[in-house]
């Protein structure tokens, strides 16, 4: 007999079921309105869902926060901007960071001015004292 993954793991790794706000308020809703626990069981099985789904979604739902009803697991952390913005945004910083740089720079070359200055006058007031 073959294995499906030859070399690997015969089990495939599961994936976690994500479930949209829209869903779970429709499925909350249908099994509030179940007529006895049959009815409520039959809704669960169904949809292969636990009573724990249910208890957490209804409480997002009561305390008013279809955001909440959001995955924090599974959902990204942050929206993802549009690229045009991204691109903005990533440009910006490198000139932000560019013009540190020639700042620093600047410096440098002045300090550096200085110093050439300084030893051409020391070097002109050496000429000047020796014989």
């Amino acid at each position: 007999m073959t294995s499906p993954n030859p070399g690997g793991d015969p089990a495939s790794k599961p994936k976690r079921r994500t479930f949209s706000p829209e869903y779970k308020l429709r499925i909350v809703t249908e099994y509030d309105g179940a007529p006895d626990a049959a009815g409520r069981g039959a809704i669960l099985r169904r949809e292969r869902l636990y009573h724990s789904h249910i208890q957490e979604w209804r409480a997002a739902r009561d305390a008013g926060a279809l955001a909440k009803l959001t995955d924090r697991r599974t959902s990204p952390a942050r929206p993802k901007k549009p690229a045009a913005e991204a691109e903005n945004e990533k440009l910006r910083r490198k000139v932000e960071r560019l013009e540190k740089e020639v700042a620093k720079r600047d410096a440098a070359l002045e300090i550096l001015g200085k110093g050439v200055k300084l030893l051409e006058m020391l070097s002109e007031s050496e000429d000047r004292n020796t014989p």
